[in-house]
Parts: C-alpha cells; sequence; structure tokens
C-alpha cells in the first residue's frame, strides 16, 4: 500500500497484493505447518519495487500478525521456515509452562491472555531442542523482514508485547521470566519504539530493486496497533473498538494496564500501543471461522458465492442457532461447516441446514462473541462504551456491522477497512516531517478524509442474553483457559 499524506489529504493506493498461507510439511511421526517466509519476502520486495515505481516513495513502514518469529544463528542466517501459529505443537504448552510460572505471575508480569500460539509457548515448545540451541536471536515477523532490508537487529515494542515475555509496566523483556522457563535471554533484541528510524535499505536491496537507499520506519508492527491508530475515534468519545479480520481484537484504550484477578480470570490481555498507550483487549475467533467454512465448500467442489450468501442471511430470523465462536474447537483448520453442527447438537439445538443458514449462524455467533467482550471490557477496565468503532475486513460486512450495534446496544461506526495500513503510513509520515504531533491529529485526519459509516441498534437486548446462555450450555469451560 502507498500512502500520500497531506494538509488535510490522506489516501491509500493498493500496488501490490499477494496470497499468503500456510504449508504443511510432512516430518517423522507427524507433520508441521510453516510459513513461507522467503516468499513473504520476496513479495515484499515485489512490492516496495512497485510502489516505487507508482510514486517516488518516502520510506516503508512494515506491520504484520504477532507472535510468529524467525530464529536466527550467530551469522545472522535463519534457521529454517518460521512455524504457523495454528501449529499443533503448542497444544499442551500452557499446561507444561503453568507448572513452572504460576498463572498469576505470569499475568501479573506481562498482562496477557493466555493464547497457546503465544511467542512464550512457541518458544517454550523448543526449549532443548537443536534450533533453540544454535540460535543466537529471535525475530517477529516484521521485525525479521526490517533486518533483511536493512541488516538492523531489533523488535518493536506493540509487537514484543503480543509475545508474553515483555513486563507490561517497566515497558522491557521480561529476561527472568523468560529464564525461568528456560528461553535464553540473548534471543531477545534491543526494543524499538513506533516512530524510530530502524535504518536504509541495504546497497544491494537498494540496488536490485532500483531504488534509492530509502528508511525503513518503525511503526506499530503488530497490525492491531497500527489499526488502532487508524480508528477514526472523535476526542472525548468513550469508544471501543473491533479491529475485524480472520483475528477480531476487540478492547478499549487505556493509559495503564489492567493486571486484576478478575481481568486474569476473563483472560483479558493488556498489549502496547502506539505512544505508550494499552491496548486492553480480548482476542475474538474472528471471520477466520467463516473463511475457513468457504474454504471447506470450495473443496467439496461446491464453492459458494459470499455475497449471495450474506444477502439471504440477511433475510433469516436472527439467533436461531448460535455457537460459542471463541471455542478451542475453531483455532485450527478443518470442516469448520460439521464443527458448527456438531457444537449445534452439544448445546441441543437444531444445525443449520443451509449454506445461507451456516453463515447467518457464525455472524450471529460472531456478534455475541463481541457483546460480551466488549461489555467485560468496559467492566474490567472501568470506561463505559458508548460506540463501537469497526475497522478492517469485516467493516464491509454490513450484516455483521448491524448485528454488532443490535447486539451491543451502542451505535455502530464502520470503517476504514485499510486501518492499520493507515496507521501505519501516518505513523511513519510523523517521524518524516509531517505535521502530526499525536494519535489525535492522526485520527482527525483519518475521520475527515474517510468517515465511517454508521449502523444503529435495533430489536431487543434480551434475547441476545438468552442466545449467549444457550451457546454456552454445553461445556463449562468452552474457551479452554
Amino acid at each position: 500500500m502507498v500512502g500520500t499524506v497531506g494538509a488535510g489529504h490522506l489516501a491509500l493506493d493498493e500496488v501490490h497484493r499477494f496470497p499468503n498461507g500456510p504449508v504443511r510439511v510432512a516430518r517423522p511421526g507427524g507433520s508441521t505447518l510453516h510459513w513461507d517466509i522467503l516468499g513473504i519476502y520476496r513479495e515484499t520486495l515485489a512490492g516496495i519495487g512497485a510502489a516505487d515505481r507508482a510514486a517516488p516513495i518516502a520510506g516503508i513502514g512494515i506491520d504484520s500478525w504477532a507472535v510468529d518469529y524467525g530464529l536466527l544463528d550467530g551469522d545472522g542466517a535463519l534457521l529454517g521456515n518460521p512455524v504457523h501459529y495454528r501449529d499443533a505443537r503448542t497444544a499442551d504448552a500452557i499446561q507444561r509452562v503453568r507448572a513452572i510460572v504460576p498463572d498469576d505471575e505470569l499475568y501479573n508480569v506481562t498482562g496477557l491472555q493466555q493464547l497457546p500460539f503465544n511467542t512464550l509457548y512457541q518458544l517454550a515448545t523448543e526449549v532443548g531442542g537443536p534450533r533453540l540451541g544454535c540460535a543466537e536471536t529471535a525475530l517477529l515477523i516484521p521485525d525479521l523482514i526490517a533486518y533483511w532490508l536493512t541488516g538492523v537487529v531489533g523488535a518493536e515494542h506493540t509487537n514484543a508485547s503480543t509475545t508474553q515475555l515483555y513486563d507490561v509496566c517497566a515497558r522491557t523483556w521480561a529476561t527472568d521470566l523468560a529464564g525461568k522457563v528456560g528461553i535464553p535471554a540473548r534471543l531477545l533484541p534491543p526494543l524499538r519504539s513506533p516512530g524510530q528510524v530502524i535504518g536504509t535499505l541495504v546497497p544491494e536491496v537498494a540496488d536490485d530493486l532500483s531504488v534509492p537507499r530509502l528508511p525503513v520506519v518503525a511503526v506499530g508492527s503488530h497490525d492491531t496497533a497500527s489499526a488502532v491508530v487508524g480508528v477514526p475515534a472523535e476526542p472525548g468519545t468513550n469508544f471501543a473498538y473491533i479491529s475485524s479480520g480472520t483475528w477480531s481484537l476487540v478492547g478499549v484504550e487505556l493509559d495503564e494496564p489492567v493486571l486484576s484477578a478478575d481481568a486474569m480470570a476473563a483472560n483479558f490481555t493488556n498489549e502496547g500501543g502506539v505512544d505508550g498507550g494499552i491496548r486492553f483487549l480480548r482476542n475474538v475467533m474472528g471471520l477466520w471461522v467463516l473463511s475457513e467454512t468457504l474454504r471447506t465448500w470450495k473443496a467439496r467442489g461446491a464453492p459458494a458465492d459470499l455475497a449471495s450468501l450474506l444477502a439471504q442471511a440477511a433475510a433469516m430470523p436472527r439467533l436461531r442457532a448460535v455457537v460459542d465462536i471463541d471455542a478451542p474447537v475453531f483455532l485450527p483448520p478443518g470442516d469448520m461447516v460439521a464443527r458448527i453442527e456438531n457444537a449445534c447438537r452439544d448445546t441441543g439445538q437444531h444445525p443449520p441446514a443451509t449454506p445461507a443458514e451456516i453463515v447467518r449462524c457464525i455472524l450471529d455467533s460472531l456478534a455475541l462473541a463481541y457483546r460480551r467482550t466488549v461489555r467485560q471490557a468496559a467492566v474490567l477496565s472501568g470506561r463505559p462504551v458508548d460506540v463501537v468503532h469497526v475497522v478492517g475486513g469485516g467493516a464491509r460486512n454490513d450484516l455483521l456491522c448491524q448485528l454488532t450495534a443490535d447486539a451491543c446496544g451502542v451505535p455502530v461506526l464502520a470503517g476504514p477497512v485499510e486501518a492499520a495500513a493507515l496507521g501505519n503510513v501516518l505513523v511513519q509520515a510523523r517521524t518524516l516531517g509531517a505535521d502530526l504531533p499525536d494519535i489525535a491529529a492522526m485520527r482527525a485526519l483519518i475521520h475527515s478524509t474517510h468517515e465511517p459509516r454508521r449502523f444503529t441498534p435495533s430489536g431487543d437486548g434480551g434475547e441476545w442474553s438468552a442466545a449467549e446462555a444457550r451457546s454456552m450450555s454445553g461445556s463449562a469451560d468452552s474457551r479452554g483457559r
């Protein structure tokens, strides 16, 4: 994405897009789900070249998903393809770490939600293994790409805060915690802040792409951190945000972390934000369930048109069948249709029968999860929520946005879709001289150039409460805490 920033002007242009998905590789006794990191880097280079051909660019900023990493040896060489966070290797990692570090100690230091794929648990599975023994540095995905572009090793704070190896109060690596689990402190690189210039393109990259030695600027390299910058909230409003994509990150902005026993029990996370704030949020399974359902149908030779299915689903009565979308069964790739049917049967409901009914079940269930999480965020943080901002790909889904307004009982403001890219380029622009002194100024520019769409709540909140109880009735511990 190429962003153009000026006085009263903010525009994005897509110049290069490529598919990105996991690659399963067989090994003795099983298989491992990897990222094709060299393919990602190749396409990143192609994107930089395309961007500079479209118009001379002033800088580069990189954001990506969180938690996954590459290991480098002492010569800076990558020790194998990074493992995908949906790989099954961490299935019992929480229990293994819990035997060493109690949950309350872990939460008091890191403030992080217990998710089996957090970097802490991924690295814990490698303790005693050959890769970790040879490794000198662990770099999260955007930091790995930045290293290949600039030759500079480091870790950006917002993404580091997602690892469960970061002290959320001290804003440093939790090296004592890492040591208890057997993770060498040498793996944790120097930290840097959004807005810091990482370095310039190494000569080999600049020459290969026929571009100047452009600066690479640290942004909110966790894509949700950039997306939260891209929320067009007006000053003084009590808002929650939903960064809605493959995952949905649902929460509020705070000045300080919430490390209470109630927050830990609710499995809320405290992640760093651009300019030092806290993203107090919870991961919700997100549109992954819908996209994997569409993939299941396609694999069966029955590809479905999403626009048509959404139109049909919108005409159906709501809340006929709902599931706990956060249940662990929905995390790995596979047959989501069968899992939804089984979850409905387990909770005494008739499973949805047609593709449109399945889509409606997914979206109703997702809106229920949003409702639950928004309300928990407000109670745990002591901050009321008067409006919900939905950004990311889910902002395109009118049915989901309306259901979210109905479920939460407050207006929903939808858009921009490319909030992460907007947050990324605005942080770069400030570093490179734009008059954007703080996030409020960035958001004001976004609001004036990308006005969100409004969805007003309708219906009876009581029916949502009843549906939530129904969806959760099959398991006393449906989210695996």
